[in-house]
Protein backbone atom coordinates (compact mmCIF):
# COMPACT_ATOMS: atom_id res chain seq x y z
CA UNK A 1 0.00 0.00 0.00
CA UNK A 2 1.40 3.55 -1.00
CA UNK A 3 0.58 5.80 2.38
CA UNK A 4 3.29 8.48 1.80
CA UNK A 5 1.20 11.59 -0.12
CA UNK A 6 3.00 13.64 -2.90
CA UNK A 7 4.73 16.88 -1.31
CA UNK A 8 4.10 20.35 -2.67
CA UNK A 9 7.68 20.56 -4.15
CA UNK A 10 6.64 18.18 -6.73
CA UNK A 11 2.85 19.41 -7.51
CA UNK A 12 4.31 23.33 -7.51
CA UNK A 13 8.04 23.58 -6.69
CA UNK A 14 8.73 26.21 -4.53
CA UNK A 15 10.25 29.32 -5.28
CA UNK A 16 7.93 29.68 -9.10
CA UNK A 17 6.54 33.05 -8.24
CA UNK A 18 8.43 33.60 -11.73
CA UNK A 19 11.27 36.90 -10.95
CA UNK A 20 13.94 37.64 -12.83
CA UNK A 21 14.93 38.97 -9.75
CA UNK A 22 14.81 35.79 -7.52
CA UNK A 23 18.39 34.28 -9.27
CA UNK A 24 20.23 32.77 -7.05
CA UNK A 25 23.77 30.70 -8.52
CA UNK A 26 24.26 27.57 -6.99
CA UNK A 27 26.70 24.97 -8.15
CA UNK A 28 25.39 21.45 -8.41
CA UNK A 29 28.31 20.11 -10.07
CA UNK A 30 32.09 21.61 -12.20
CA UNK A 31 31.63 21.67 -15.85
CA UNK A 32 34.28 22.82 -18.73
CA UNK A 33 32.92 23.77 -21.66
CA UNK A 34 34.19 22.56 -25.58
CA UNK A 35 32.27 23.96 -28.59
CA UNK A 36 31.40 21.91 -31.70
CA UNK A 37 29.84 23.44 -34.78
CA UNK A 38 26.41 25.22 -33.59
CA UNK A 39 26.23 23.52 -30.36
CA UNK A 40 28.02 23.47 -27.23
CA UNK A 41 28.57 20.32 -25.60
CA UNK A 42 29.22 20.11 -21.85
CA UNK A 43 31.17 17.91 -20.05
CA UNK A 44 31.82 16.62 -16.65
CA UNK A 45 34.87 17.65 -15.02
CA UNK A 46 37.71 15.08 -15.79
CA UNK A 47 35.65 12.96 -17.75
CA UNK A 48 34.91 12.62 -21.40
CA UNK A 49 31.10 11.55 -20.59
CA UNK A 50 28.69 14.42 -21.89
CA UNK A 51 26.49 15.65 -19.20
CA UNK A 52 23.80 17.68 -21.58
CA UNK A 53 24.25 19.49 -25.14
CA UNK A 54 22.98 23.17 -25.07
CA UNK A 55 22.52 25.04 -28.53
CA UNK A 56 24.64 28.48 -28.85
CA UNK A 57 21.16 30.06 -28.53
CA UNK A 58 20.02 28.76 -24.89
CA UNK A 59 23.76 30.33 -24.02
CA UNK A 60 23.14 33.82 -25.47
CA UNK A 61 19.63 34.20 -23.27
CA UNK A 62 20.88 32.37 -20.66
CA UNK A 63 23.88 35.13 -20.27
CA UNK A 64 21.49 38.41 -21.34
CA UNK A 65 18.28 37.25 -18.66
CA UNK A 66 19.66 35.47 -16.22
CA UNK A 67 23.17 36.36 -16.01
CA UNK A 68 23.63 34.68 -12.10
CA UNK A 69 22.97 31.39 -13.26
CA UNK A 70 25.72 29.19 -14.28
CA UNK A 71 25.55 25.69 -16.81
CA UNK A 72 24.94 23.68 -13.51
CA UNK A 73 22.18 25.71 -13.43
CA UNK A 74 20.85 26.14 -16.57
CA UNK A 75 21.01 22.48 -16.81
CA UNK A 76 19.30 21.61 -13.72
CA UNK A 77 15.67 20.45 -14.36
CA UNK A 78 14.56 22.16 -10.83
CA UNK A 79 16.28 25.14 -11.05
CA UNK A 80 14.42 25.68 -14.86
CA UNK A 81 11.36 24.79 -12.51
CA UNK A 82 12.02 27.42 -10.19
CA UNK A 83 12.38 29.95 -12.29
CA UNK A 84 10.00 29.34 -15.09
CA UNK A 85 8.17 33.08 -16.26
CA UNK A 86 4.74 33.14 -14.90
CA UNK A 87 3.28 36.59 -15.23
CA UNK A 88 3.31 38.89 -17.98
CA UNK A 89 5.34 41.53 -16.19
CA UNK A 90 8.46 39.05 -16.42
CA UNK A 91 7.58 38.40 -19.91
CA UNK A 92 7.48 41.47 -21.34
CA UNK A 93 11.39 42.01 -19.75
CA UNK A 94 11.61 39.07 -22.22
CA UNK A 95 10.09 39.65 -25.33
CA UNK A 96 8.49 42.79 -26.77
CA UNK A 97 4.65 41.91 -25.90
CA UNK A 98 1.93 43.22 -28.53
CA UNK A 99 -0.57 44.87 -27.49
CA UNK A 100 -2.63 41.44 -28.06
CA UNK A 101 -0.63 39.78 -26.34
CA UNK A 102 -1.15 42.53 -23.07
CA UNK A 103 -5.14 42.14 -23.27
CA UNK A 104 -6.74 40.31 -20.14
CA UNK A 105 -9.92 40.86 -20.82
CA UNK A 106 -12.00 37.95 -19.71
CA UNK A 107 -15.69 36.89 -20.90
CA UNK A 108 -15.55 32.97 -20.63
CA UNK A 109 -16.79 31.90 -17.04
CA UNK A 110 -14.12 29.57 -16.34
CA UNK A 111 -10.75 30.18 -15.19
CA UNK A 112 -8.09 31.72 -16.77
CA UNK A 113 -4.84 28.96 -17.87
CA UNK A 114 -2.03 30.16 -15.75
CA UNK A 115 0.79 31.37 -17.77
CA UNK A 116 4.11 29.47 -17.67
CA UNK A 117 6.94 28.64 -19.41
CA UNK A 118 10.28 27.30 -18.49
CA UNK A 119 13.86 29.55 -19.19
CA UNK A 120 14.59 26.89 -21.69
CA UNK A 121 11.48 27.20 -23.79
CA UNK A 122 11.50 30.86 -23.40
CA UNK A 123 15.37 30.72 -25.08
CA UNK A 124 13.50 29.46 -28.20
CA UNK A 125 10.84 32.33 -28.69
CA UNK A 126 10.91 35.11 -31.10
CA UNK A 127 11.64 38.16 -28.92
CA UNK A 128 9.63 41.24 -31.69
CA UNK A 129 7.90 38.46 -33.61
CA UNK A 130 4.43 37.28 -32.32
CA UNK A 131 3.18 35.21 -35.08
CA UNK A 132 6.32 33.13 -34.38
CA UNK A 133 4.58 29.69 -33.99
CA UNK A 134 6.34 28.55 -30.67
CA UNK A 135 5.30 32.12 -29.15
CA UNK A 136 1.64 31.61 -30.50
CA UNK A 137 1.51 28.27 -28.26
CA UNK A 138 2.45 29.52 -25.25
CA UNK A 139 1.62 33.32 -24.78
CA UNK A 140 -1.87 34.69 -24.08
CA UNK A 141 -3.54 36.68 -26.90
CA UNK A 142 -6.99 38.15 -26.41
CA UNK A 143 -8.67 35.30 -28.50
CA UNK A 144 -8.36 32.76 -25.94
CA UNK A 145 -10.79 34.80 -23.39
CA UNK A 146 -13.86 34.26 -26.33
CA UNK A 147 -16.09 32.09 -25.81
CA UNK A 148 -17.35 30.18 -29.17
CA UNK A 149 -20.08 28.07 -29.98
CA UNK A 150 -19.40 24.47 -29.71
CA UNK A 151 -16.60 25.26 -27.67
CA UNK A 152 -17.11 23.39 -23.77
CA UNK A 153 -14.54 23.06 -20.41
CA UNK A 154 -14.87 19.66 -20.77
CA UNK A 155 -15.52 18.77 -24.50
CA UNK A 156 -14.11 15.23 -24.39
CA UNK A 157 -16.80 14.28 -21.46
CA UNK A 158 -13.57 12.84 -19.60
CA UNK A 159 -15.04 13.75 -15.74
CA UNK A 160 -18.24 12.08 -17.08
CA UNK A 161 -15.42 8.50 -17.46
CA UNK A 162 -14.33 9.08 -14.35
CA UNK A 163 -15.37 6.40 -11.81
CA UNK A 164 -13.09 7.06 -9.50
CA UNK A 165 -11.44 10.71 -9.50
CA UNK A 166 -8.22 11.21 -11.16
CA UNK A 167 -9.15 7.97 -13.39
CA UNK A 168 -10.58 7.85 -17.15
CA UNK A 169 -12.18 4.55 -18.38
CA UNK A 170 -13.39 5.31 -21.73
CA UNK A 171 -12.06 2.05 -23.70
CA UNK A 172 -12.79 -1.69 -22.83
CA UNK A 173 -9.19 -2.29 -22.21
CA UNK A 174 -6.79 0.69 -21.39
CA UNK A 175 -7.81 3.47 -18.82
CA UNK A 176 -6.09 7.28 -18.50
CA UNK A 177 -4.34 7.86 -14.95
CA UNK A 178 -4.16 11.58 -13.93
CA UNK A 179 -1.43 11.92 -11.56
CA UNK A 180 -0.91 15.76 -11.49
CA UNK A 181 -2.50 19.20 -12.47
CA UNK A 182 1.07 20.52 -13.00
CA UNK A 183 3.07 21.33 -15.86
CA UNK A 184 6.26 22.63 -16.98
CA UNK A 185 4.77 25.01 -19.48
CA UNK A 186 1.42 25.34 -20.51
CA UNK A 187 -0.48 24.91 -23.91
CA UNK A 188 -3.26 27.64 -24.78
CA UNK A 189 -4.75 25.05 -26.03
CA UNK A 190 -4.56 22.41 -23.36
CA UNK A 191 -7.39 20.11 -22.87
CA UNK A 192 -7.20 20.08 -19.39
CA UNK A 193 -7.45 23.38 -18.65
CA UNK A 194 -9.98 22.95 -16.55
CA UNK A 195 -8.06 20.84 -14.11
CA UNK A 196 -4.16 21.88 -14.74
CA UNK A 197 -2.11 24.93 -13.24
CA UNK A 198 -3.10 27.40 -10.48
CA UNK A 199 -6.76 28.14 -11.51
CA UNK A 200 -7.44 24.05 -12.22
CA UNK A 201 -9.63 22.10 -9.67
CA UNK A 202 -6.97 18.86 -9.97
CA UNK A 203 -4.77 18.20 -7.41
CA UNK A 204 -3.35 14.64 -6.31
CA UNK A 205 -1.99 12.44 -3.41
CA UNK A 206 -0.97 9.21 -2.97
CA UNK A 207 -3.99 8.36 -0.97
CA UNK A 208 -6.10 9.34 -4.22
CA UNK A 209 -4.12 7.46 -6.88
CA UNK A 210 -4.30 4.16 -4.59
CA UNK A 211 -7.95 4.01 -5.26
CA UNK A 212 -7.68 5.08 -8.84
CA UNK A 213 -5.12 1.85 -8.76
CA UNK A 214 -7.43 -0.28 -6.79
CA UNK A 215 -9.91 0.57 -9.63
CA UNK A 216 -7.35 -0.63 -12.06
CA UNK A 217 -6.42 -4.24 -10.08
CA UNK A 218 -10.57 -4.51 -9.95
CA UNK A 219 -10.64 -4.11 -13.52
CA UNK A 220 -8.94 -7.46 -15.37
CA UNK A 221 -10.01 -6.21 -18.82
CA UNK A 222 -7.57 -2.97 -18.47
CA UNK A 223 -4.27 -4.03 -19.95
CA UNK A 224 -2.99 -0.39 -20.91
CA UNK A 225 -2.18 1.96 -18.16
CA UNK A 226 -1.74 5.47 -19.91
CA UNK A 227 -0.31 8.04 -17.10
CA UNK A 228 -0.87 11.86 -17.62
CA UNK A 229 -1.74 14.56 -16.54
CA UNK A 230 -0.52 17.72 -16.03
CA UNK A 231 2.86 16.06 -16.99
CA UNK A 232 3.76 13.23 -14.86
CA UNK A 233 7.70 13.36 -15.39
CA UNK A 234 7.84 16.68 -13.48
CA UNK A 235 7.41 14.57 -10.35
CA UNK A 236 10.39 13.24 -8.53
CA UNK A 237 12.00 10.05 -9.38
CA UNK A 238 11.28 8.51 -6.41
CA UNK A 239 7.36 9.48 -6.54
CA UNK A 240 7.52 8.25 -10.07
CA UNK A 241 8.98 5.28 -9.35
CA UNK A 242 6.68 4.17 -6.79
CA UNK A 243 3.76 5.20 -8.98
CA UNK A 244 5.31 2.54 -11.57
CA UNK A 245 5.89 -0.01 -9.70
CA UNK A 246 2.62 -0.48 -8.00
CA UNK A 247 1.22 -0.39 -11.40
CA UNK A 248 3.78 -2.35 -12.65
CA UNK A 249 3.03 -5.47 -9.86
CA UNK A 250 -0.24 -5.63 -11.36
CA UNK A 251 -0.93 -8.87 -13.36
CA UNK A 252 -3.32 -8.38 -15.93
CA UNK A 253 -1.53 -4.45 -16.99
CA UNK A 254 0.32 -5.68 -19.92
CA UNK A 255 2.19 -2.27 -20.30
CA UNK A 256 2.35 1.23 -18.96
CA UNK A 257 2.46 4.49 -21.60
CA UNK A 258 3.77 7.92 -20.56
CA UNK A 259 2.07 11.02 -21.98
CA UNK A 260 4.80 14.29 -21.80
CA UNK A 261 5.99 17.27 -22.84
CA UNK A 262 8.66 17.58 -20.67
CA UNK A 263 11.08 16.29 -23.38
CA UNK A 264 10.41 19.47 -25.44
CA UNK A 265 10.01 22.18 -22.74
CA UNK A 266 12.19 20.84 -19.87
CA UNK A 267 14.46 19.03 -21.82
CA UNK A 268 16.78 18.75 -18.89
CA UNK A 269 14.43 16.49 -16.93
CA UNK A 270 15.86 13.50 -18.59
CA UNK A 271 18.83 12.38 -16.41
CA UNK A 272 20.31 9.65 -16.30
CA UNK A 273 19.04 8.83 -13.17
CA UNK A 274 15.28 8.59 -14.44
CA UNK A 275 16.34 6.62 -17.50
CA UNK A 276 17.96 4.40 -15.31
CA UNK A 277 15.01 4.20 -13.12
CA UNK A 278 12.56 4.01 -16.03
CA UNK A 279 14.18 1.09 -17.68
CA UNK A 280 12.88 -1.37 -14.67
CA UNK A 281 9.45 -0.85 -16.02
CA UNK A 282 9.49 -2.39 -19.38
CA UNK A 283 7.10 -2.33 -20.84
CA UNK A 284 6.42 0.94 -21.20
CA UNK A 285 6.11 3.69 -23.89
CA UNK A 286 6.20 7.03 -24.01
CA UNK A 287 3.95 9.92 -26.13
CA UNK A 288 5.78 13.06 -26.68
CA UNK A 289 3.93 16.34 -27.64
CA UNK A 290 5.79 17.46 -30.26
CA UNK A 291 4.56 20.61 -32.42
CA UNK A 292 6.92 22.61 -34.55
CA UNK A 293 10.29 21.67 -36.44
CA UNK A 294 11.70 24.97 -34.03
CA UNK A 295 11.37 22.31 -31.11
CA UNK A 296 14.00 19.98 -32.51
CA UNK A 297 16.35 21.65 -30.84
CA UNK A 298 20.13 20.05 -29.74
CA UNK A 299 18.60 19.57 -26.16
CA UNK A 300 15.48 17.89 -27.21
CA UNK A 301 17.32 14.95 -29.63
CA UNK A 302 19.65 14.42 -26.24
CA UNK A 303 16.96 14.11 -24.10
CA UNK A 304 14.78 11.57 -26.75
CA UNK A 305 18.29 9.93 -27.48
CA UNK A 306 18.28 8.95 -23.89
CA UNK A 307 15.09 7.52 -23.79
CA UNK A 308 15.47 5.90 -26.70
CA UNK A 309 18.24 4.01 -25.40
CA UNK A 310 17.01 3.05 -22.52
CA UNK A 311 14.46 1.15 -24.56
CA UNK A 312 11.99 3.10 -24.44
CA UNK A 313 9.74 3.37 -27.71
CA UNK A 314 8.91 6.91 -28.49
CA UNK A 315 5.96 8.19 -30.02
CA UNK A 316 4.74 12.20 -30.88
CA UNK A 317 1.19 13.26 -30.59
CA UNK A 318 1.07 16.61 -32.60
CA UNK A 319 -2.13 18.82 -32.24
CA UNK A 320 -3.26 20.82 -35.68
CA UNK A 321 -2.75 24.73 -35.17
CA UNK A 322 -3.38 27.32 -37.12
CA UNK A 323 -0.64 29.90 -37.82
CA UNK A 324 1.90 27.63 -35.84
CA UNK A 325 1.97 23.92 -38.63
CA UNK A 326 -1.10 23.90 -40.62
CA UNK A 327 0.78 23.57 -44.01
CA UNK A 328 2.05 19.94 -45.44
CA UNK A 329 5.78 22.09 -45.60
CA UNK A 330 5.27 22.32 -41.62
CA UNK A 331 3.92 19.31 -41.04
CA UNK A 332 6.84 17.12 -43.02
CA UNK A 333 9.72 19.34 -41.63
CA UNK A 334 8.69 18.45 -38.58
CA UNK A 335 8.02 14.55 -38.89
CA UNK A 336 10.99 14.33 -40.76
CA UNK A 337 13.00 15.52 -37.95
CA UNK A 338 10.81 13.36 -35.59
CA UNK A 339 12.33 10.27 -37.00
CA UNK A 340 15.94 11.43 -36.89
CA UNK A 341 15.62 11.72 -33.32
CA UNK A 342 13.93 8.34 -33.24
CA UNK A 343 10.37 9.16 -32.75
CA UNK A 344 7.79 7.96 -34.66
CA UNK A 345 4.88 10.38 -35.50
CA UNK A 346 1.68 8.58 -34.21
CA UNK A 347 -1.21 10.89 -33.67
CA UNK A 348 -2.40 14.21 -35.66
CA UNK A 349 -4.86 15.68 -33.67
CA UNK A 350 -7.84 17.82 -34.87
CA UNK A 351 -7.28 20.51 -32.10
CA UNK A 352 -10.18 20.46 -29.29
CA UNK A 353 -12.64 22.67 -29.00
CA UNK A 354 -12.15 23.99 -25.48
CA UNK A 355 -13.26 26.99 -24.38
CA UNK A 356 -11.28 29.46 -26.15
CA UNK A 357 -9.79 27.66 -28.94
CA UNK A 358 -11.37 29.51 -32.33
CA UNK A 359 -8.02 30.82 -32.94
CA UNK A 360 -6.17 27.42 -32.52
CA UNK A 361 -8.68 25.14 -34.93
CA UNK A 362 -8.00 24.68 -38.82
CA UNK A 363 -11.12 23.14 -41.10
CA UNK A 364 -11.38 19.48 -41.02
CA UNK A 365 -9.91 19.70 -44.77
CA UNK A 366 -7.05 21.32 -43.82
CA UNK A 367 -5.82 17.81 -42.15
CA UNK A 368 -6.92 15.81 -44.86
CA UNK A 369 -4.44 18.35 -47.06
CA UNK A 370 -1.47 17.31 -44.80
CA UNK A 371 -2.51 13.94 -44.55
CA UNK A 372 -2.47 13.56 -48.40
CA UNK A 373 0.60 15.58 -48.39
CA UNK A 374 2.38 13.44 -46.51
CA UNK A 375 0.81 10.05 -47.76
CA UNK A 376 3.04 8.39 -50.56
CA UNK A 377 5.30 11.43 -50.23
CA UNK A 378 7.92 10.17 -47.68
CA UNK A 379 8.28 7.55 -45.51
CA UNK A 380 5.13 5.93 -43.67
CA UNK A 381 6.83 5.86 -40.63
CA UNK A 382 6.73 9.48 -41.13
CA UNK A 383 2.97 10.14 -41.56
CA UNK A 384 0.63 10.16 -38.21
CA UNK A 385 -2.86 9.15 -38.36
CA UNK A 386 -5.27 11.99 -38.52
CA UNK A 387 -7.69 11.95 -35.69
CA UNK A 388 -10.55 13.79 -34.10
CA UNK A 389 -11.28 13.43 -30.19
CA UNK A 390 -15.18 13.54 -30.78
CA UNK A 391 -16.79 15.74 -28.29
CA UNK A 392 -19.14 13.77 -25.79
CA UNK A 393 -16.60 11.38 -25.75
CA UNK A 394 -16.75 9.11 -28.66
CA UNK A 395 -13.17 8.82 -28.41
CA UNK A 396 -11.01 9.32 -31.24
CA UNK A 397 -12.20 8.82 -34.62
CA UNK A 398 -9.39 8.75 -37.26
CA UNK A 399 -9.78 10.70 -40.42
CA UNK A 400 -8.65 9.71 -43.88
CA UNK A 401 -8.04 11.28 -47.59
CA UNK A 402 -10.50 9.44 -49.91
CA UNK A 403 -8.62 6.11 -51.29
CA UNK A 404 -11.80 4.03 -52.26
CA UNK A 405 -13.33 5.90 -55.00
CA UNK A 406 -15.75 3.33 -55.99
CA UNK A 407 -16.38 -0.66 -57.61
CA UNK A 408 -17.02 -1.87 -60.70
CA UNK A 409 -18.51 -5.44 -60.78
CA UNK A 410 -15.55 -7.01 -58.98
CA UNK A 411 -12.65 -4.52 -58.84
CA UNK A 412 -12.75 -2.26 -56.27
CA UNK A 413 -11.14 1.21 -57.40
CA UNK A 414 -8.40 2.85 -55.27
CA UNK A 415 -7.19 5.98 -55.83
CA UNK A 416 -3.63 6.54 -55.10
CA UNK A 417 -1.24 9.52 -53.84
CA UNK A 418 -0.60 10.96 -56.84
CA UNK A 419 -4.83 10.51 -57.77
CA UNK A 420 -4.41 7.89 -60.06
CA UNK A 421 -7.35 5.16 -60.26
CA UNK A 422 -6.19 1.49 -59.87
CA UNK A 423 -8.08 -1.77 -59.78
CA UNK A 424 -7.96 -4.38 -57.69
CA UNK A 425 -10.07 -7.53 -57.80
CA UNK A 426 -12.32 -8.23 -54.91
CA UNK A 427 -15.02 -10.35 -56.11
CA UNK A 428 -16.13 -11.43 -52.65
CA UNK A 429 -17.16 -7.45 -52.00
CA UNK A 430 -19.57 -7.32 -55.21
CA UNK A 431 -22.94 -7.56 -54.41
CA UNK A 432 -26.08 -8.27 -57.26
CA UNK A 433 -27.48 -5.12 -56.83
CA UNK A 434 -24.57 -2.80 -58.14
CA UNK A 435 -24.04 -1.86 -61.43
CA UNK A 436 -20.98 -1.55 -63.42
CA UNK A 437 -19.53 2.08 -63.26
CA UNK A 438 -18.13 3.84 -66.42
CA UNK A 439 -14.92 4.43 -65.37
CA UNK A 440 -11.63 4.69 -68.06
Amino acid sequence: MVKETLNAEELEPPGTQGGLGELKAKTVIDFSKTTTGKRDVFFQKGSQVPRFRSSTGALFFRKRFFPDANVADWNDWRWQLRHRIRNMDNLGHILQLSEDEWTKEDTCSTKQLPLAITPYFASLIDRGNPQQPLRRTVVPVSAEYVCSPGEAIDPLEEDHHSPVPGLVHRYPDRVLLLVTGFCATYCRYCTRSRLVGNGGSFASSMSQLEKAIAYIESSPSVRDVLISGGDPLTLSDGKLEQLLSRLHRIRHVEFLRIGTKVPVVLPQRITPALTRMLRRYHPLWMSIHFTHPDELTPEAEEACGRLADAGIPLGSQTVLLAGVNDSVETMKELMHGLLRIRVRPYYLYQCDPILGSAHFRTPVEKGIEIIHGLRGHTTGYGVPTYVIDAPGGGGKIPIFPASIVGRDRCDLLLQNYQGRIYRYPDPGGMTASEEPLNVS
